[in-house]
């Protein structure tokens, strides 16, 4: 098969799982606008969606450069390493789409790409400072998460204590269609670059005349061609308008029951998290942001509104993760590698 149908197909497949990060983190955006009641499921997720898709507007492109460049060492990332760790990265989101868990996609895609880097050429294939970083992010994301909402949450109490209840629900239910935009653009300008970075690794491995053809220029290697930032918003937010509802259910009320002022602050305090890690260039799970954000916003009502079982549950989603892809990831490259791709 000729180099440019092999870089075609992978490209699609990098969509693909686009398509799929954006079905399975739908849940992410509008878990508690629609488990509040302020959007019906169709217009929740029209609205991520179109937000998904114009998040290229606002963020420049370092969370791609990260990824492309900073996890595997640039003589591993061939194009069956690519391959493989995206077909890892797919196998483990569905798997936790179906089950229900919100897992992350972006730790998943992580997790691929240094799996099949790994069964490659070992561990001085990986960028080890790269996935260090990350990976400490599995941890900070959500605690971050948790303290921005917690300390909204509680800020937001102090503003609207002398409030009638039913003033406090008729003007949180506006403002959540605000930060539920604010945390989807967010999602977008985050998760979608991720795919980009894959891409760019692609291009990166192939050869000089078709990177020419793609518009992509070695000597500017975070430059991403604008057909390429435009597939990938728009691959994501398809996904997103076809919804992850198994895992709305989890996000939006089985972790603690929501209204439309704590929805706001969840949400809120999870795109704050996400534009800074953004804009610093740090890939961060976007699942991990907004649980944490909620956890924070329900412990204001008291520890017991928090249901901890359901939360354990998906921390071990988060820890399993990585290493998961990673093994599904390192199988298909031995495949690869047995019937001589390499």
């Amino acid at each position: 098969m000729s180099e440019p149908i092999v870089v075609a197909l992978i490209v699609l497949l990098a969509l693909g799982f686009d398509f799929i990060n954006g079905l399975h983190d739908a849940a992410n955006s509008i878990a508690t606008v629609v488990s509040t009641r302020v959007l019906s499921p169709r217009m929740a997720v029209i609205w991520a969606a179109f937000f998904n898709f114009i998040a290229f507007l606002v963020f420049h492109n370092a969370v791609a450069a990260t990824i492309g460049k900073g996890v595997v060492q640039a003589d591993a990332a061939t194009i069956p390493v690519v391959a493989a760790g995206l077909v890892g990265a797919i196998a483990w989101n569905v798997i936790t789409w179906w089950a229900g868990i919100p897992s992350s996609s972006s730790h998943a895609l992580v997790g691929g790409f240094a799996g099949a880097a790994m069964a490659r050429g070992g561990l001085e294939a990986l960028k080890v400072s790269g996935i260090v970083k990350i990976g400490a992010f599995i941890l900070i994301a959500p605690l971050l998460g948790m303290l921005i909402g917690l300390i909204l949450m509680i800020a937001t109490y102090w503003t609207v204590r002398r409030w009638a209840p039913a003033r406090v629900s008729r003007v949180f239910r506006r403002l959540q269609l605000v930060s539920a935009a604010a945390y989807s653009l967010g999602h977008g300008g985050n998760d979608a670059q991720k795919t980009m970075g894959i891409i760019l690794a692609v291009f990166a491995a192939s050869s000089v005349s078709l990177q020419s053809a793609v518009g992509y220029d070695p000597s500017h290697a975070s430059h991403i061609p604008m057909w390429v930032v435009l597939s990938c918003h728009a691959a994501m937010g398809l996904g997103t308008l076809m919804g992850g509802w198994r895992i709305v259910k989890t996000m939006g009320q089985k972790i603690c029951k929501l209204q439309p002022v704590h929805g706001f602050a969840a949400e809120s305090g999870g795109a704050l998290c996400l534009y800074g890690a953004t804009l610093l260039g740090i890939p961060v799970s976007t699942t991990h942001t907004i649980t944490g954000a909620i956890v924070g916003v329900g412990s204001t009502r008291g520890l017991n509104a928090v249901k901890w079982g359901v939360a354990t549950r998906v921390v071990w989603a988060w820890v399993l993760t990585i290493p998961a892809a990673a093994l599904v990831a390192a199988a298909f490259w031995w495949g690869f590698d047995a019937l001589g791709w390499k």
